[in-house]
């Protein structure tokens, strides 16, 4: 069995620059840091970084995100190791999330690897809008809907004030803010210091705060790697909300984006529902990501459904009884 070291995988990383940011070694070894543990299976032509999460009597979960690295013609070959991987780790069951989307004009893109069914649980959101970052800034202004390119001006009209940051505290304290008032989990402080620790000296990570006249507003925390980025956590505060600083966040995000060769930008999760009921639906439902969606639609970009999840059972007395749990609890990863 072919598995390799954090640094090999990194190694074999080299060879695909644009693999999703949550199949490098640096992304595992955050996860590693809190509940999880990474392991690696590399194959000259394809790859994988899998998370094991404990579970009680020394079983597992076994989760590979937005996985396989490699062409999907040669994740069979990988298949088997994985397999062998998972059983020497006691796993229950293997949650795969795989990095591409489900394109209508595309059948073959809804298929799944034989011995694999759909999953019970998504971890990652199923749903996103994607933006091209392609063009110049007038370009990606010009794909915005009016409202959101005004509102961008109008930060920047009142005196908001967007610069970066080191400052975590600060961004922790806003996401307490914001998640209380919208009622979604946050991770504990450590774990966005161990985030920016990990990936700001590479470059792959940023943390954004919107001020006006010292006061801090907002903050996001964006992520890259190859020619992709992804907001994947965002805070805003109760005060000079009128002010509209999480607009000028996102835009200067997307900026730093592109200075460093990103085409897309990923808003990463809206409800998992077609576009047409997100259209008739967003102005009056702000349950779940309803609330972010009417935000993010805004900036453009296109309504994107991951593939997946699938999962293979490794251990069917055992699985029945973490079916069970699941519907009481959420994986988070």
């Amino acid at each position: 069995m072919a598995i390799v070291s954090p640094s090999a995988w990194q190694d074999f990383l080299a060879n695909y620059p644009h693999a999703h940011i949550l199949q490098t070694a640096a992304w595992g070894a955050l996860k590693s840091g809190f509940g999880w543990q990474a392991a690696w299976v590399a194959r000259p032509e394809c790859g994988a970084q899998v998370l094991f999460r404990q579970l009680p009597l020394g079983f597992t979960v076994a989760y590979l995100p937005k996985g396989p690295v490699g062409d999907k013609a040669d994740w069979g070959k990988l298949w088997g190791e994985i397999d062998t991987l998972c059983r020497s780790r006691r796993a229950i069951h293997l949650i795969v999330e795989p990095d591409s989307w489900i394109d209508a004009k595309d059948p073959d893109s809804k298929s799944m690897p034989a011995g694999f069914r759909p999953g019970i649980q998504n971890i990652q959101p199923l749903r996103t809008i994607v933006l091209d970052l392609s063009g110049d800034e007038n370009d990606l202004l010009n794909r915005m809907k009016q409202k959101t390119r005004y509102n961008v001006r109008l930060a920047e009209k009142r005196g908001v004030r967007v610069t970066v940051s080191l400052d975590v505290e600060l961004f922790y304290k806003l996401m307490l803010e914001t998640g209380a008032r919208d009622q979604f989990g946050v991770h504990n402080l450590d774990y966005y210091r161990r985030a920016m620790d990990l990936f700001h000296p590479t470059n792959a990570c940023e943390l954004f705060i919107a001020d006006y006249m010292g006061e801090p507003l907002a903050a996001l925390m964006v992520f890259r790697n190859g020619r992709r980025a992804w907001y994947f956590y965002g805070a805003s505060g109760d005060r000079r909300r009128e002010h509209m600083p999480a607009y000028l966040l996102q835009w200067e995000a997307m900026r730093w984006a592109r200075s460093h060769g990103c085409e897309e930008y990923d808003l990463w999760g809206v409800p998992d529902v077609d576009l047409a009921d997100l259209e008739s639906q967003f102005l009056e439902r702000t349950d779940g990501l309803w609330g972010v969606y009417r935000f993010k639609r805004g900036f453009g970009g296109t309504l994107r459904r991951a593939a997946g999840p699938w999962e293979r059972i490794y251990n069917h007395p055992l699985y029945a009884f973490y079916r069970t749990w699941v519907k009481r609890n959420r994986i988070e990863a």
